[in-house]
């Protein structure tokens, strides 16, 4: 059976570091069979990858592509209770927030690049429930936070 980080590895894409809070909290919890990460932004080798409102200079694909770098940090924030993503045997529900301007709606659409990164590390259990969010801002000005539960196998 292929494991999330070997499916990953075939994007391309392997599990970063864990990124640091930005403030008092920590990346992940785990409770019981479940694992709550905090929410994740878009960073990439310790900067973020857009900033802004998406429908004004975050175009959607950008903000697509910044939901699924959130969804990869969100997987390494999981990683770093679980100890190995192959204990993870559901990813539970995501939420991602989307810093966009009053007109756009797409906010689905972000989603999508969360949505389906987790659906390709984890097949089938990475199919989730999702909530897709618009906000008029975000910390750092990121354009896309994304949070997720897991539940760990017993």
């Amino acid at each position: 059976m292929t494991s999330p980080e070997e499916r990953l590895s075939e994007l391309g894409l392997t599990v970063p570091d864990v990124v640091p809070p930005v403030a008092a909290y920590v990346p992940a919890v785990r409770s019981g069979a479940h694992v709550f990460t905090a929410g994740q932004l878009p960073m990439r080798d310790g900067e973020l990858m857009a900033t802004g409102k998406v429908g004004g200079s975050v175009t959607p694909e950008q903000a697509a592509e910044c939901a699924r770098q959130c969804a990869l940090n969100a997987i390494a924030a999981v990683k770093s209770v679980a100890g190995d993503l192959g204990a993870v045997s559901r990813v539970v529900k995501a939420v991602v927030f989307v810093a966009s301007t009053p007109d756009f709606t797409g906010q689905p659409g972000v989603a999508n690049g969360a949505s389906e990164l987790l659906a390709a590390a984890f097949g089938d259990a990475g199919v989730h429930a999702r909530s897709a969010v618009g906000v008029p801002v975000l910390p750092l000005d990121a354009p896309v936070e994304v949070e997720l539960v897991v539940e760990l196998s017993e």
